[in-house]
């Protein structure tokens, strides 16, 4: 369940990342700022129409590959799901709700009906065709049940709500508390949603009727605005004051190694309002300070609804957002005053108890697990998920793979493989184990970079050297291998199958054809069954089967990667013939393949061949053209030379 919850709070990040935009809209259209009201109407197309952006983003984040079909259907089932309600009762609204249930169910039969097939007088409504039209009727059974039902839910999340909304002092405390509290496993973007999207309603001027404290507070409600408020404090000047504690609190010889980073992400939580970052920072190694710090952000929404303080924002508590809401608040500059007030007792109690309590916090780190932990984050996003996926165990222990904000989402095979260390090192600010298969490792706000540079090494199997070698090797003695032979002679290398022999460069796909995968050439096979071209040992066989990685005898690497795109398949149409470990000699079979199933649903069956740790050698193609299975002199690899001939 808690998994269940994380994936619907994951996919909540896509269409919350819109508010930004809809936010300042809003703003700028109004009297005190251009005064143009169309402006302002546009930014309410968005704001009033969150329930139907929530279906779309949630279904995208459920499918399996966030196919827009997926999207598609999460919008009809809304629709359809608003449409009966309405028709039975009209005095029940789920609002958000109403979006989330259609998201999640959209998603959901998108992952098991994508690929249905009919007989052919009804192909036509086969694959993904089919999800809207079983979304809707899946729908309508809920519109029925919901129309009748939900009054009574209705009636409890209205007096929860009314409780919260007016509970005072003690309603905006908690709910800091818990917004905070709720971080770390994930599921503080479904309590914000209730809060900012849904809880309470106003009327405008213009008669229209608006939800959730955000969109009330910006459309000029005068109760709204007390749930915002009191984040201002923390994000600009409490976590930018806790950074500077942990600073001064880290050892002489490692505040030159961590002060750059605290100063980065201390200024993104000033000016953006992104906190994660710095949260992550010492939530894993000093809960303590978590417990604290989620406190004292109960106690600044206190105080600024004790002071009577409205701000709002569209994205979150940072300098851009007060700058943007200040006209529109009330008692802003009080905000600066609370802020420098709560900057002042986060450095003080972070300072205290990192030093009485001897915390672990970034730079006070025991010697064995501080070395390079603290390493900013790296524009070499390649670089940085090829760490990434031999630290977790190798693409083929990984499960699935999501990202939110700041952390990766992860469902492992084997947790156990798992190197937390060699993670930190990379320069992950956290590891997060939840349940018995979930984790999440806090990246940061390069997060998205990240995790599609892993999707897409996964992908195009361009880890197998890094994950299987470091595998094999002993950590201590992984610096003194021998560095592979980078030579294979004509006589090292036969035909696999029957097919045509092309240069790298003519493969379909610019990250093979530009070699950056490492150099080497593709087959484009007239026959089933790819057998190994050479002596060695299978390093890896890819849990899709569409990829196999190959040790020579000299330690060099080979990737064979059946056709473009396959990874999509997840194994169908492929049946491996081999185990990772096994040896192998030339013309043992590997991999056998369903040539027509993958032509008809994959761009293409070209399958390259490429040398993973032979940079600087050349790869020379022999022959090109047909060529027939055990042929010698296709290939030689050599010693020096850029790129391919």
């Amino acid at each position: 369940m808690l998994s269940f919850l994380q994936r619907i709070g994951k996919s909540l990040m896509f269409p919350i990342a819109t508010l930004p935009a809809a936010a300042l809209l809003v703003r700028l259209g109004m009297e005190d700022m251009l005064n143009i009201p169309f402006i302002t109407a546009a930014g309410n197309g968005i704001l009033g129409n969150l329930a139907l952006i929530f279906a779309i983003g949630i279904a995208m984040g459920f499918a399996k590959d966030g196919n827009g079909a997926a999207a598609l259907a999460g919008a009809i089932g809304y629709l359809v799901l608003d449409g009966g309600i309405e028709a039975i009762n009209k005095d029940v609204d789920m609002g958000v709700f109403a979006g989330v249930i259609a998201g999640v169910i959209a998603g959901m039969l998108y992952n098991k009906y994508n690929d249905v097939k009919f007989p052919d007088f009804l192909s036509f409504f086969g694959g993904k065709r089919f999800v809207p039209i079983i979304t809707s009727a899946v729908m309508v059974v809920l519109s029925f049940v919901f129309g009748y039902v939900w009054v009574y839910p209705q009636a409890i999340l209205d007096s929860t709500a009314n409780w919260i909304l007016n509970g005072g002092e003690l309603g905006v405390g908690v709910y800091g508390v818990l917004n905070r509290l709720l971080i770390p496993v994930g599921l503080h973007h479904v309590m914000n949603a209730l809060i900012w999207f849904d809880f309470g309603t106003f009327t405008t001027e213009a008669g229209e009727v608006v939800r959730g404290e955000i969109n009330r507070f910006l459309n000029g409600d005068p109760s709204a605005g007390y749930f915002l408020a009191g984040f201002f404090p923390v994000m600009m000047f409490g976590l930018p004051a806790a950074c500077l504690a942990m600073y001064a609190a880290a050892k002489k010889e490692r505040k030159a190694a961590v002060g750059g980073m605290f100063l980065s992400i201390g200024l993104t939580s000033f000016i953006t309002g992104v906190t994660e970052p710095i949260e992550f920072s010492f939530m894993f190694l000093s809960p303590l300070l978590y417990v604290v710090h989620s406190l004292l952000t109960g106690v600044s929404m206190i105080l600024a609804f004790v002071f009577d303080v409205r701000h709002g924002f569209g994205f979150s508590a940072g300098l851009i957002d007060y700058l943007l809401n200040y006209n529109i608040a009330q008692n802003p500059f009080t905000l600066i005053l609370i802020g420098l007030f709560m900057g002042a007792i986060y450095f003080l109690i972070f300072y205290f108890l990192i030093v009485k309590l001897d915390l672990k916090t970034p730079g006070r780190e025991d010697e064995d697990v501080e070395d390079g932990s603290t390493e900013t984050e790296s524009s070499d996003y390649d670089g940085k998920a090829s760490h990434y996926l031999h630290a977790l165990g190798g693409p083929e222990n990984i499960e699935t793979l999501d990202y939110c904000t700041t952390r990766l989402r992860l469902e492992m095979k084997d947790r156990e493989k798992v190197n937390e260390k060699e993670l930190k090192r990379q320069g992950a600010r956290g590891v997060m184990k939840l349940g018995k298969r979930n984790l999440q490792v806090i990246v940061g706000t390069s997060v998205e970079f990240v995790a599609d540079a892993m999707k897409k090494q996964m992908e195009h199997g361009s880890h197998v050297s890094e994950g299987t070698q470091n595998e094999k090797v002993p950590p201590e003695k992984q610096g003194a291998e021998k560095v592979p032979s980078r030579e294979v002679k004509e006589e090292d290398f036969q035909m696999p199958l029957n097919g045509k022999v092309l240069p790298l460069s003519e493969v379909p796909d610019e990250v093979f054809a530009q070699g950056m995968m490492g150099p080497g050439f593709a087959i484009d096979p007239s026959e089933e069954t790819f057998h190994s071209p050479v002596n060695g040992k299978v390093l890896q066989v890819f849990p899709t089967k569409h990829a196999i990685g190959l040790e020579l005898e000299n330690g060099l690497e080979m990737l064979i990667h059946v056709g473009l795109d396959t990874v999509k398949l997840n194994g169908d149409g492929f049946e491996s013939l081999v185990e990772s470990g096994q040896k192998v000699e030339q013309g043992t079979p590997l991999l056998r393949v369903d040539l027509d199933f993958v032509k008809a649903n994959a761009p293409s069956v070209v399958t390259p061949f490429i040398f993973t740790n032979a940079e600087g050698a050349t790869v020379e193609l022999l022959k090109e053209g047909y060529q027939e299975k055990g042929q010698e002199g296709v290939v030689k690899v050599a010693e020096g030379g850029k790129g391919n001939e």
